[in-house]
């Protein structure tokens, strides 16, 4: 039996521990198999292929650690990773049924010795003349960590000496026989002439702000016959970022909501409710164990500083046990359960009573508003942001998210000119709640926006109340609001921009335990966080006597 399908056949018998995600890429080769060159299935898997990667491999040799000199030896994981890439092909053309892949392991299980082994490879021995690959990550330091560990493989081996070239001095290497280059990318990508990647690597794409890096590869491959997108990572801790969705989607399409046959997939990973004391557990994340028992010692031992000191958890849990963990330092909202408050279609809010947060902030930046409705026992939360057009491109470029998209999809309103026009926010929020039927109760404004926009309202007959931007007005809503989301009380829309702002927010505390949100700490938006606590500040009371407007002989909508 051939590698791949021996150590799928392991898993799913129960002799290799494996976490759910693997048995379920380990039953996608094995039910691929009964498929193959089928009318709907038109891939066959080439053991001759798989078995030409293995070799290219042993002619490598280790050059980091206390294995540096020797030759590499793949074990099975690496082998089921490898072989899986290589050997599916299209039954009538023979070129590769993966053109992307997404490998997810825990730290030190050899990561990088896959990547340079398969950079080297697919730069001179793919059978693809003028090859370009490119190594990439978030820093050119980064992205070098591949190139050099391939560089330095090159340069230890005889036989790839002589059919490589290495020019330090411009970061590259360089097939002769090809003419394939082997680059580090990071940045200043619209300057290479050219561009037409056959292998992108993304290293660590946890670490990745942005999906700019996997959108350039990807975009710059229709040219070649069977690129490959090789995406290899630990998790994260920011579920906001583009490897977290794209995690998201591989999970799918292992548990089969989604299809992508051209999606190779492999991550491994501790089950949800794995005990992370038990060293049988950590096989999952860290197949590499099998073969390297020795590097239990060191897992224990990280495991002893993470109960000793809580902070280090984190990273335990990150690295070690490939597990994504919604924890930002001194965050304020565990993402996953803010995202289970989500809905596609909000319940009929027609004729409500709602109160109404408003964070102007400055006027060159985003400026939001919250409806916000109390609902039985819940509290239901809709949101709308505000962003000078004239703006928009240059803070996409600095805040590192699709404003443009958030435009277009109608959950941000870029007002004409360089500055937020507070009268297209008053006209939003009074022409919302009318079109709506809505009923505002009260409108809340930060301390420092009261004087913007204070005169319009009473002007139109409303008296704004003043939200003080301090602990003791802050620090109860804030700790309420969670406690609802938490209890699933609280009901959103999926508003994208209110959702990476939640991602965004952190918390100070004072010496009495009390906290509220931290705009100085934050170092991306909160805004429509921000009026979300505003607005809370009234609403949590869910008065339902006599409005404030009714005391002073006000009529509200």
């Amino acid at each position: 039996m051939d590698p791949v399908t021996q150590y799928a056949n392991d898993v799913l018998n129960g002799k290799i521990v494996a976490g759910k995600l693997v048995k379920l890429a380990c039953k996608r080769h094995v039910n691929d198999l009964k498929r193959q060159g089928t009318k709907n299935f038109p891939y066959v898997f080439n053991e001759s292929k798989a078995q030409r990667i293995f070799k290219y491999f042993g002619y490598l040799k280790h050059v980091e650690g206390e294995l540096a000199g020797e030759y590499i030896q793949i074990v099975d994981f690496q082998q089921f990773i490898l072989g899986s890439i290589f050997g599916w092909v299209c039954k009538t053309t023979g070129r590769r049924r993966f053109r992307k892949a997404y490998v997810g392991l825990g730290r030190k299980n050899t990561k990088s010795t896959i990547l340079g082994g398969v950079g080297t490879y697919m730069t001179g021995f793919d059978g693809e003349y003028g090859a370009q690959v490119y190594a990439t990550a978030t820093k050119k330091d980064q992205a070098k960590i591949v190139w050099k560990i391939a560089k330095r493989m090159i340069k230890t081996s005889s036989d790839l000496k002589k059919r490589f070239r290495i020019r330090d001095s411009v970061s590259e290497i360089y097939h002769e026989k090809t003419e394939s280059i082997f680059w580090p990318l990071s940045k200043d990508v619209d300057s290479i002439d050219g561009f037409n990647p056959h292998l992108g690597i993304i290293d660590e794409y946890h670490a990745h702000k942005t999906s700019e890096m996997y959108d350039v590869l990807v975009s710059g491959m229709g040219q070649r016959t069977q690129p490959l997108l090789f995406i290899i990572t630990t998790s994260g801790f920011n579920l906001s970022s583009p490897c977290y969705a794209e995690y998201q989607y591989c999970r799918k399409i292992l548990e089969g909501t989604l299809e992508n046959d051209e999606y190779f997939i492999y991550i491994a990973e501790l089950d949800e409710d794995d005990d992370i004391k038990k060293p049988r557990n950590w096989y999952k994340a860290n197949p590499i164990l099998y073969s390297t028992p020795r590097m239990m010692d060191y897992l224990k031992g990280e495991l002893r500083a993470a109960l000793d000191d809580p902070r280090k958890m984190r990273n335990f849990l990150t690295k070690n046990m490939n597990k994504w963990v919604d924890h930002r330092e001194c965050g304020y909202m565990e993402m996953q359960k803010w995202n289970a408050c989500g809905v596609d279609i909000l319940p009929d809010l027609t004729g409500r009573e709602c109160y109404v947060g408003v964070d102007l902030s400055s006027k060159i930046d985003l400026t939001s508003v919250t409806f916000e409705f109390p609902f039985d026992e819940n509290y239901i939360v809709k949101s709308h942001s505000f962003m000078p057009e004239e703006t928009v491109e240059r803070k996409r470029k600095t805040d590192k998210v699709p404003y443009e998209m958030w435009i277009k999809d109608g959950w941000i309103t870029a007002t004409p000119g360089g500055a937020v026009d507070y009268r297209f926010v008053k006209q939003y929020l009074l022409d919302t709640a009318i079109e709506n039927g809505w009923t505002i109760k009260e409108i809340c404004v930060d301390s420092w926006g009261f004087g913007q926009i204070g005169n319009d309202l009473i002007d139109e007959g409303y008296t704004p109340i003043e939200i003080v931007q301090g602990m003791k007005t802050l620090s109860e809503p804030t700790k309420d609001f969670r406690d609802m989301v938490y209890n699933r009380r609280v009901i959103h829309d999926k508003n994208p921009v209110s959702t990476w702002a939640m991602s965004n927010a952190v918390t100070r505390e004072d010496h009495n335990r009390n906290f509220m949100l931290d705009k100085k700490k934050s170092v991306e938006r909160i805004d429509p966080v921000a009026a979300m606590m505003n607005a809370h500040v009234r609403a949590m009371l869910n008065i339902d006597n006599t409005s404030v407007y009714e005391e002073r002989g006000i009529i509200s909508l």
